[in-house]
């Protein structure tokens, strides 16, 4: 990060984000045609964005013990034994945010052995064009105003404090290098080896979900929850629940849409259905590819019907105690 200024995050290599905290309807509250509305409205506002751009969703679940209320005085007997009777109970505190990235061509391509010496200029020609910037912060107001117009998410967008702290206050960049939703005074040291990774007293185990081996069969938008559905009620989850308010311990979940440009990415998918190596891979009694290869030429075929521009990935971070 080289520097926060107007409510953007300039990287070192001029990618440019815009942070915005998220607020989403309470769990256990959403029905099936909610689900799918709130997942129409996310496609919606992410084709507004200009190719080369980065969607990243974050959700924070913390441990904390609930504090109840009771200095309102006007309170009833019913809602002061409410508060009593979940007082310091545990549970999972929630917190979401949303980051808009606008970065290059080049930078999409980059593996783990790119050297910035390898290229002529350390900042992509992109980002230093001033309409092109204009035009994605453009998309990124029009993409907010679409997530609040559904009526199911607000967006709010963070300022310069909120993202790089205060005096006072720690900002968003401070609490994430603690992994704390608290204000932490300094940073903690970090410990990176084969091991796992180490920040202060807590320690970091990440699982990423990237390949579609490892995806389902299906997915959908919901799924129907059992533990508190009935014959005649029916109680829906979002698909990704299970790494949600589901899984009870301290982590993070990291969404990532990565939208390339369309065209580059269905002239690839054809080279790679048309190559000889391939159709040589074909003659191999591996069904795997033989499944592969089909569903890839299908999905050419069937290309003027949707658009192929996004690719995502996933990452859960769990976080411990360690005693010390």
């Amino acid at each position: 990060m080289l520097a926060v200024e107007q409510g953007c995050i300039i990287s070192k290599d001029g990618d440019i984000t815009v942070a915005y905290e998220v607020t989403l309807p309470e769990i256990f509250t959403v029905t099936s045609q909610e689900y799918e509305a709130v997942h129409a409205a996310w496609c919606k506002a992410i084709k507004v964005l200009p190719d080369y751009s980065i969607v990243h969703k974050q959700d924070w679940f913390v441990k904390e013990s609930y504090a109840p209320d009771m200095q309102n005085s006007d309170m009833s007997f019913l809602s002061r034994s409410y508060e009593r009777h979940f007082n310091e109970r545990p549970y999972l505190h929630h917190q979401c945010y949303l980051f808009l990235t606008k970065t290059s061509k080049e930078r999409m391509a980059h593996q783990s052995i790119f050297s910035t010496l390898c290229r002529g200029h350390i900042i992509p020609k992109e980002i230093k064009d001033k309409e092109t910037v204009a035009r994605f912060l453009d998309a990124v107001e029009q993409f907010a105003r679409i997530i609040n117009d559904s009526g199911y998410i607000s967006l709010r967008r963070l300022t310069d404090d909120e993202i790089t702290g205060t005096e006072r206050t720690t900002g968003l960049v401070g609490k994430y290098l603690s992994l704390s939703t608290e204000n932490v005074q300094c940073l903690e040291d970090m410990e990176l080896s084969a091991s796992g990774m180490r920040i202060g007293n807590k320690h970091l185990c990440l699982h990423t979900l990237s390949q579609t081996e490892d995806l389902p069969t299906e997915v959908s938008t919901d799924n129907r929850f059992e533990r508190l559905s009935t014959d005649r009620s029916d109680c829906r989850l979002s698909f990704a629940a299970p790494v949600g308010l589901l899984l009870s311990c301290n982590h993070i979940y990291n969404q990532y849409v990565f939208i390339d440009n369309s065209d580059e990415t269905l002239q690839k998918f054809e080279m790679t259905s048309s190559s000889p190596r391939s159709r040589q891979s074909m003659s191999c009694f591996y069904s795997g590819r033989v499944f592969s290869w089909l569903a890839l030429s299908s999905m050419i075929r069937q290309q003027p019907y949707f658009s192929i521009q996004a690719r995502s990935k996933v990452n859960v971070s769990y976080c411990s105690e360690l005693n010390m």
